[in-house]
């Protein structure tokens, strides 16, 4: 089977993560790159990239890549593309842009020049086009303009990967999959030790975790793009899909979620029964900083709030400082990894982290700290 250039878009400071994903699926020649990962892979490659990938939010496949100076030169270059032999005129698209650069600016402007060149292809050959639908198009292109380098992609995912499928309802700004997932790939959690996230919200941690300790595929939920192309094989599709459902196997791991918000409690176990994984996750109604854990120590993972309202930003040094405080004190033997928006606050765990990660929470600059909360002091754990 032929491999062919593949890109994986992901988020800031995942890239390795991501890139070890992709050895495990069989890519090839892999590349990181900023938010994405560069590689080659043959189609069942790519189906694969888009079925278990948890750190991908597309996977791109380019198909021609050029220079270019104005937009009549793009149009005329889009136009050189064969349109006709990936899709139908029967089948709705819709084009998404990015650029760099002083020579184009507007991503909309490009994205619709790119549309133009398409449609009008289409019409002078059969006489009708293809209809836009910007919400649930059929086909997804994508077109990233770096100063004068112009990449055209057809996108293989044609949603955001990183969208599991399971949210039915989700409580204000909510950690993505995406981010929850890398965050577990960043720790090396075994997927056997016991596992806590004691603010789990609408229960993204716990669901990712125990989707990974059963080898769920996070894109089970999901339906591709691929899957309307020209060349899309339902036949090999379908065998990967088997393959991955066949490794479905009950978690060994502990995993629990807490939270302080019964309503809260209530969406993260609907998410969970949607997402598989109901029967393998424990739920509790408790407050961290008043709770002791009844489990074996394992791994603490924890996305507390930010403090963004006014009245939260004077409450939240001193929140801060009481997680530390609990965590000293009563998770000794544990390994707790804490994501905040607060770049500023999380200095206020008053631990010293073992390791701090850059990340992005959305449009938020995040700091991912681990911490090591050794039984006794260091010096003894280190001389064991």
């Amino acid at each position: 089977m032929q491999s062919f250039p593949l890109i994986a878009k992901t988020l800031y400071g995942l890239e390795k993560v991501l890139a070890s994903e992709l050895e495990q699926i069989g890519a090839t020649e892999i590349t990181l790159l900023n938010r994405a990962v560069k590689y080659k892979g043959t189609l069942e490659v790519m189906y694969k990239s888009n079925l278990l990938l948890r750190t991908a939010q597309k996977i791109l496949k380019p198909i021609r890549t050029f220079s270019v100076k104005n937009e009549a030169q793009l149009y005329r270059l889009i136009q050189t593309i064969d349109w006709t032999s990936l899709f139908h005129a029967d089948q709705t698209f819709a084009v998404d842009g990015t650029t760099q650069g002083k020579l184009f600016t507007h991503s909309k402007f490009v994205a619709l020049r790119t549309k133009d060149a398409i449609v009008d292809q289409f019409r002078s050959r059969f006489g009708k086009r293809p209809s836009v639908d910007i919400e649930h198009p059929d086909i997804r292109i994508n077109i990233h303009i770096a100063e004068s380098r112009c990449t055209v992609s057809m996108d293989s995912s044609g949603v955001q990967l990183g969208r599991r499928g399971y949210r039915a309802m989700q409580l204000e700004a909510p950690i993505s999959e995406t981010l929850a997932a890398g965050i577990l790939l960043l720790s090396q959690w075994d997927r056997k030790r016991p596992l806590l996230d004691p603010m789990c919200g609408s229960g993204t941690f716990p669901i990712e975790a125990a989707m990974m300790a059963a080898n769920i595929p996070p894109g089970r939920l999901l339906e591709f793009a691929f899957e309307n192309w020209n060349d899309y094989d339902d036949v090999l599709w379908k065998r990967v899909q088997r393959e991955a459902d066949a490794r479905i196997t009950p978690p060994q791991a502990d995993i629990r979620g807490m939270d302080m918000d019964i309503r809260a409690l209530k969406i993260a176990t609907q998410n969970a029964r949607y997402a598989g994984v109901d029967k393998w996750v424990q739920w509790g109604l408790n407050d961290f900083l008043e709770q002791t854990p009844n489990m074996d120590p394992g791994l603490l993972v924890i996305n507390p709030p930010y403090g963004e309202r006014l009245k939260e930003k004077e409450e939240i040094i001193p929140f801060y400082k009481e997680i530390g405080t609990r965590m000293k004190h009563h998770y000794q033997g544990w390994e707790a990894w804490i994501i905040s928006g607060n770049v500023e606050a999380i200095k206020f765990i008053e631990l010293r982290p073992a390791r701090k990660i850059k990340l992005y929470n959305g449009p938020l600059e995040s700091r991912l700290h681990k911490y090591e909360l050794y039984k006794g002091s260091r010096k003894k754990e280190q001389q064991r």
